[in-house]
């Protein structure tokens, strides 16, 4: 797993690190557990920002489904990829053919968004990590990626708590199994 090779200089880039005891497998089942409507604040907005997504879906469930395109899995990570206006009112993103048209994609006025979770092994347990990186295909769609660094800002630190912070506290019980 190379994020580089799917995007490697992001205009805008986030990265979150949870710790947890248990090991990688555990971590990552658990993680593979928490739905949107678990999450308070960041199910809702992901849920308003993509009508018609149940509460029910798992994140995991939501980044391998329409309008994320999967770009590469593996046993402890998940790469996922999006393309279009990511700063419209209306769902303004494109389906992918192929994981490979995430490298080719250059319509004017768009961004490629990729999305990556993974565990790796730590000394007595292990770590959940998110990553998200934004790359604007022009100079137009990088004026607009610019106008919501507010919004990406004030957010984006929920990916740390809500999500990740369930994911370990759901693996702390299993991890003593």
């Amino acid at each position: 797993m190379d994020l580089d090779t799917w995007l490697a200089a992001p205009l805008v880039r986030t990265h979150h690190r949870r710790r947890s005891d248990a090991a990688p497998d555990v971590l990552w089942d658990a993680a593979s557990s928490v739905r949107l409507g678990d999450c308070r604040v960041l199910g809702r907005l992901i849920r308003a920002r993509i009508p018609g997504l149940p509460a029910a879906l798992t994140f995991r469930d939501m980044f391998g489904s329409d309008p994320f395109n999967i770009l590469e899995t593996g046993d402890r990570h998940l790469l996922s990829g999006l393309c279009g206006r990511i700063w419209t009112v209306r769902r303004d993103f494109s389906a992918l053919s192929a994981p490979e048209d995430f490298l080719t994609w250059r319509v004017p006025g768009t961004v490629r968004v990729l999305f990556a979770t993974w565990v790796e092994p730590a000394h007595g347990g292990s770590v959940l990590v998110s990553e998200v990186r934004v790359a604007p295909v022009d100079r137009r769609a990088g004026m607009y990626v610019r106008g919501l660094g507010p919004f990406i800002a004030a957010f984006q630190g929920l990916v740390a708590v809500e999500p990740m912070g369930l994911a370990v506290q759901r693996a702390r019980p299993l991890a003593g199994s």
